[in-house]
């Protein structure tokens, strides 16, 4: 799935004791080459009261909790890369394998691009956020989902940051192994949080950037 386009450039942080956090960051309307508009830079969104819908269905996101989020190891001085991190996603047999170096890190199923393609080609993971709202499509396809979990987006010179393609958890739906996005890469919930705590840049918040110490992991599709 991809983010939608958000406006107003406002930023909107609600964490007033109730237990649970929200933020959400709406950006003005970025214009492109060949549309009217496209997405503007996704955001940390954490929405715990806010209720999904996806097919014409109303669905309960799972609740975040910022606070009692831990970092992954590795953050704490455990480094345990052997060899150069990259993933590659199978678009044919809906897999995604994780290489460290030479060694299989994690192979899984995965839910590719029906409603839109996911592009193939070689990219760079470029911000890592614990979650954000997704939202778009019409009619029997349309969804809007807040709290979509261990996002991590990815792009090249052709796809560019805004495109919003990203890899990600997903609790709308079990079919791994058929194509069932809008041009993201659907992974359950559980594989997504391993990928995300191993694939670089390596965790440091909520919300991390690539830098020129801290870079992101390559990614073949194919």
């Amino acid at each position: 799935m991809k983010i939608k386009l958000l406006y107003l450039g406002i930023l909107v942080v609600v964490a007033v004791g109730l237990g649970f956090v929200t933020s959400v960051r709406l950006s003005p309307s970025v214009k492109c080459a060949n549309s009217g508009s496209c997405q503007a830079l996704p955001t940390l969104a954490v929405e715990n009261e806010a209720l999904g819908m996806y097919g014409n269905q109303e669905l309960v996101p799972p609740k975040i909790d910022l606070a009692q989020d831990p970092l992954p190891s590795n953050v704490l001085g455990e480094e345990t890369t052997s060899g150069e991190k990259h993933i590659y996603v199978d678009l044919k047999n809906q897999t995604l394998s994780a290489y460290d170096g030479d060694t299989l890190y994690m192979q899984t199923l995965v839910s590719t691009g029906k409603w839109g393609r996911t592009p193939t080609g070689e990219y760079t993971i470029w911000v890592k956020m614990r979650a954000t709202r997704m939202s778009g499509g019409s009619g029997s396809d349309a969804y809007d989902l807040p709290n979509v979990p261990y996002v991590m987006f990815f792009y090249n010179q052709k796809v560019p940051k805004i495109s919003g393609y990203s890899f990600h958890g997903t609790y709308w739906h079990n079919n791994f192994g058929y194509p069932m996005s809008h041009g993201c890469v659907n992974l359950r919930t559980v594989d997504a949080e391993k990928l995300y705590n191993w694939a670089t840049p390596t965790t440091t918040s909520s919300i991390t950037y690539t830098d020129t110490t801290n870079t992101g992991t390559k990614v073949t599709i194919y």
